[in-house]
């Protein structure tokens, strides 16, 4: 069975980008496989829009669908 891919992203580095990503934050990521080729992850960011960032600012986490389900709720009414 195929693993599905990561949906979130732990922030661990914003040098340069401290208005886009909060240290500590969890992010969502949206796929882009063309991105990923160049090491680099589509983030929906602080402004609520989608950007690449370099893969190597984020921890990738898995969460059990409950939470999920929870973080995606959370993240859509702000």
């Amino acid at each position: 069975m195929k693993q599905p891919a990561k949906q979130f992203a732990l922030c661990l580095e914003n040098e340069g980008n401290e208005a886009s990503l909060i240290l500590g934050k969890v992010y969502r990521i949206l796929p882009d496989a063309r991105a990923a080729k160049d090491d680099f992850v589509r983030i929906v960011d602080e402004s609520g829009e989608d950007y690449l960032f370099h893969k190597s600012q984020f921890a990738f986490v898995t969460f059990p669908q409950t939470v999920r389900k929870k973080i995606l709720a959370l993240q859509e009414a702000s």
